[in-house]
């Protein structure tokens, strides 16, 4: 009878679970396996009209993206980018979760909207804005860097600078919906934590370093892994803003996939890309979870 009763749950849950198993499937797994294929392929533009057209390869495409110095420049500031706009990313969105969860702070609702709303303004919007704020001659940046007697600065336009202006236009835009989960995070740690630490005399700094960040542990894992996995497919802010530019100073890696596949059409070369970046990426994440395993 128990079987039998175990039997039926099992049915049911598979019931259940397959529209989600079959979306995850449609959208993702088989599109994943039909990258990997294309990636041995040298699929182009004639193949696109008649797939005969296509030649098996092997791993000619990837030999030759690793000896690409575009492919490397590009993973370079991919890179820079996770580095520098990842943990500048979580330190923003940590400190407003800290404000806005202060229990002196008024109109809590009201700052966490205007915190959140950038992450729900499209990015075109966004872009148009920032690139006045950009401006070498009239924006607001230049602006408050004459005032304080500062040559203005070309944001865009210098490969010094370019890199940098994109990765503060991304940790303003994506910083509200950490800054969400870190509030999360933060009202489930007890507050009778806090209140025994202050009446052992420990200071804010103590109380922060001793409760706040043990406490945040499992949310800053969820949010340093799902942050650095975004930041690598950085794609939008340089299309939009810099087209990749200067010099390639803002390619990152998923616009150069874009430009092999759509710009030139080369079909199986972007393919190869799409690979090694989830390879990469995954190799990152893999780091992060055993460095936090180690750590606990």
């Amino acid at each position: 009878m128990s079987s039998t009763l175990e039997r039926r749950k099992a049915r049911a849950a598979w019931i259940f679970l397959a529209p989600a198993m079959i979306l995850i499937a449609v959208f993702f797994v088989i599109p994943v396996v039909a990258g990997l294929l294309l990636s041995l392929t040298d699929f182009d533009l004639y193949a696109i009209s008649d797939p005969g057209n296509a030649r098996f390869v092997g791993l000619d495409n990837y030999a030759h993206m690793l000896t690409n110095a575009t492919f490397w420049s590009a993973l370079g500031n991919t890179l820079k980018f996770v580095v520098i706009g990842g943990p500048l990313s979580l330190a923003v969105s940590l400190g407003a979760a800290l404000l806005v969860n202060a229990r002196l702070v008024r109109l809590r609702g009201l700052f966490r909207t205007i915190y959140f709303a950038p992450v729900v303004t499209t990015l075109v919007s966004v872009a148009i804005v920032w690139r006045y704020l950009y401006h070498p001659r009239y924006g607001l940046l230049n602006w408050g860097l004459g005032l304080a007697g500062i040559e203005p600065v070309d944001w865009l336009g210098d490969p010094r600078w370019a890199m940098p202006a994109i990765i503060l236009l991304a940790v303003w835009k994506n910083f509200g919906y950490n800054m969400l989960i870190f509030v999360a995070g933060l009202q489930m740690i007890p507050r009778e934590l806090y209140e025994a630490a202050a009446i052992d005399g420990a200071g804010s700094v103590r109380r922060f370093l001793h409760i706040t960040l043990p406490g945040l542990a499992p949310t800053f894992l969820f949010v340093s892994v799902t942050t650095m996995i975004g930041y690598f497919q950085l794609f939008a802010e340089p299309y939009v803003m810099t087209q990749g530019g200067p010099l390639g100073a803002t390619r990152s890696v998923v616009l150069f996939m874009y430009e092999e596949g759509f710009r030139w059409w080369r079909m199986g070369a972007a393919s190869s890309v799409a690979v090694l970046l989830l390879l990469i990426t995954l190799a990152g994440t893999l780091v992060q979870l055993r460095w936090v395993r180690r750590e606990t």
